[in-house]
């Protein structure tokens, strides 16, 4: 049984996330430079059994895209043509890097530890596979 794979895509950098074999539970993996997140895949994908990757849809309140969606585009497209056997889903990322905020203070860090925006991305990447899987679980019921 493969794992999905979450991508918090930005410019900068690039927040990862797995679910495990079972598809119940997200894990965050880790943030990379966004100029080296194809060579982080490739190596990962190469160790790893993944079934499906989701990517965060940015969309702004309005139920717009925001700006980010034309880097997003390429990068699924890109994606795509490299993994034609792994299927791409986009995934609404609203509110996630809120929430990962808000978890990161519930969780008690420091400060300094909470303005790390890497660690923001990772559990944003994991926020968004973790809804995913239950918007799944849910539509099976």
């Amino acid at each position: 049984m493969g794992r999905f794979l979450a991508i918090d895509y930005g410019t900068k950098r690039t927040g990862l996330a797995a679910s495990d074999t079972l598809k119940i539970i997200a894990n965050g993996l880790t943030t990379v430079p966004t100029h080296t997140l194809l060579d982080y895949l490739k190596k990962y994908l190469e160790n790893e059994d993944v079934e499906r990757i989701i990517v965060g849809l940015p969309k702004q309140m309005n139920n717009e895209y925001s700006d980010n969606m034309k880097h997003i585009r390429p990068f699924v497209k890109k994606l795509q043509s490299l993994y034609p056997d792994i299927p791409v889903e986009l995934y609404d990322e609203r509110f996630t890097s809120a929430l990962a905020q808000k978890t990161i203070i519930e969780a008690g860090l420091k400060k300094k530890d909470r303005q790390n925006k890497a660690l923001v991305d990772e559990i944003s990447a994991v926020i968004i596979l973790q809804s995913y899987m239950e918007s799944l679980r849910l539509q099976n019921k």
